[in-house]
């Protein structure tokens, strides 16, 4: 008897359909084909042990299971259960009228167990996208993939649960949740807010307009001034994330394994913060079996590098092209897949290696030339990437001490709401820009082009200060982010006198030589 079962195999973050195929006919052998991996190879030995454990009989006959397309590599324990359903509906010991209507995914434990799997969630997408009526998952998934609205979801903790109910002898009821209202009641929940910091006006104003504009900031501190304490609460002050946005993110995160049991939509940001030890492949995906790198990982969210110029040439230069596209493309002999990776990277290091050049207090133990081979760890090209440079003073003892309130989190991310709004309504017919940090050259002379004095006030500071050509385009750009914080419709000389001054490493005496450039 020939028995057809729905799965599903996960290709990048999405999800492709699988039909596994089962032919039980007199004989005794047991064929997997379409290109299945070790994994999918063991699956039998597991399989004939949960059979027989839970009082059916595994059948000794010949078993042809078949796993289309073929000339797609199936990978992982996901298709345990499909492929015992379809040999037990094959050996008629199942009734296989509803199967067509179904997709099944989970690994099955000896005792018949049913153990949750990556990537439910693109795999639930996908079965709502085919017109199948249900899918059945591990109990630990189901949570995760009950946010696909018009998908019956059944949660089982035994193969003999989906057994039952395809014999109309257990019940199952399906999970439902409303996506919407828990999304929208968890969104706004922190545990940390920017009311917390004592001082460092200059930074939480740069870090508004870092966010107001999707601008990648560098941060340069002596050790101890806050750097990373600031960081770790960008997510606060960042636009809450979009109901397709959070899918997106969930995607990724539900692919990569990276998903807390029982999670549903993932409602706030991401905050990705690897070691400087990470390797390049870590940081963009890739492997023997394709997973998502911390860039993906980041999607939506923030990239945190800390200690930036301790991590490797090669890991940061393969930053280069993500920053720029928004995307990772992933090509090796055997496979390309594509991830994406719209983050915004904020970095911090410190000044040299001692870590007190140009602190007030401390004096830089550092032998000459060690700045400037220190800052040159950095490269050029990707230093362009990065909009805003800003200095990050330590904090008096008397700003440490103090009682006084300082503004919260809430209070800036309202601001930077606003001025993403007006963003969003500027570049609404315009593909692939929806903040100032994407605009084109073409855009910055239509949105962002200041008035005479601001132009004056722009060649001035880099004819003083000596910066680079470069540094106009990333001017202009923050500029234009500042003048949408003021609400105002043109960039004026206030908004470049603000905007060059998060511009440090321009200057050519930054380390007491020519500069990083």
């Amino acid at each position: 008897m020939l028995v057809k079962v729905n799965a599903a195999a996960v290709q990048g973050i999405d999800a492709l359909p699988v039909m596994i195929e089962v032919s039980v006919e007199k004989g005794f052998s047991t064929y997997i084909v379409g290109l299945p991996d070790t994994a999918v190879k063991e699956s039998h030995q597991r399989i004939m042990s949960a059979i027989k454990l839970n009082g059916l009989t595994f059948p000794h006959k010949k078993i042809v299971i078949n796993m289309s397309p073929a000339d797609l590599k199936k990978e992982g324990t996901a298709y345990d259960l499909p492929i015992a359903i379809g040999i037990l509906a094959g050996d008629e010991q199942v009734k296989s009228e509803k199967l067509s209507r179904y997709m099944l995914m989970g690994e099955l434990s000896l005792d018949g167990s049913v153990l949750p799997v990556k990537g439910i969630l693109p795999m639930a997408i996908k079965a709502r996208e085919d017109g199948l009526e249900a899918i059945f998952v591990p109990k630990a998934n189901v949570m995760e993939a009950a946010v696909v609205n018009r998908l019956k979801v059944y949660g089982v903790d035994n193969m003999m649960e989906g057994v039952g109910f395809l014999n109309g002898t257990h019940e199952l009821q399906p999970t439902e949740i409303d996506t919407r209202e828990m999304f929208r009641r968890q969104i706004n929940h922190f545990d940390m807010d920017f009311s917390e910091v004592k001082g460092q006006e200059n930074v939480k104003r740069a870090f508004e307009v870092a966010c107001a504009g999707g601008h990648n900031i560098l941060l340069i501190g002596s050790p101890g001034s806050g750097k990373s304490m600031m960081a770790k609460r960008l997510p606060t002050i960042l636009p809450p994330l979009t109901l397709q946005e959070a899918l997106e993110t969930t995607k990724i995160h539900s692919v990569a394994g990276k998903l807390e049991r029982g999670s549903m939509l993932l409602t706030q940001r991401p905050f990705r913060s690897p070691h400087h030890t990470i390797s390049p492949v870590a940081l963009v995906g890739g492997g023997s079996y394709p997973m998502p790198g911390e860039i993906s990982l980041a999607h939506n969210g923030i990239l945190f590098l800390d200690e930036f110029p301790e991590f490797s040439r090669q890991v940061l230069e393969v930053m280069r092209q993500p920053l720029e596209d928004r995307r990772i493309t992933v090509s090796r002999a055997k496979y390309t897949v594509d991830y994406p990776a719209g983050f915004m990277l904020v970095a911090s290091m410190n000044p040299c290696p001692c870590g007190y050049y140009n602190h007030p207090k401390k004096k830089c133990i550092c032998p000459p030339g060690a700045v400037q081979r220190y800052l040159n760890r950095i490269s050029g090209p990707l230093l362009d990437r990065i909009d805003m440079q800003v200095e990050v003073a330590p904090v008096e003892f008397d700003e440490i001490s103090s009682n006084i309130p300082t503004e919260s989190s809430e209070t800036i991310r309202e601001r930077v709401i606003k001025a993403r709004e007006i963003q969003t309504r500027r570049y609404a017919g315009i593909p692939n820009v929806h903040c100032n940090a994407q605009m084109t050259t073409r855009l910055l002379h239509e949105y962002a082009q200041p008035d005479e004095k601001g132009l004056e006030r722009l060649k001035e500071a880099m004819t003083r200060l000596n910066m680079s050509a470069r540094a106009y385009d990333r001017i202009l750009r923050v500029a234009r982010t500042i003048a949408d914080l003021d609400g105002s419709e043109n960039v004026q000389m206030h908004h470049i006198q603000e905007a060059i001054s998060y511009r440090n490493l321009d200057r050519a005496n930054w380390a007491g030589t020519y500069g990083i450039y």
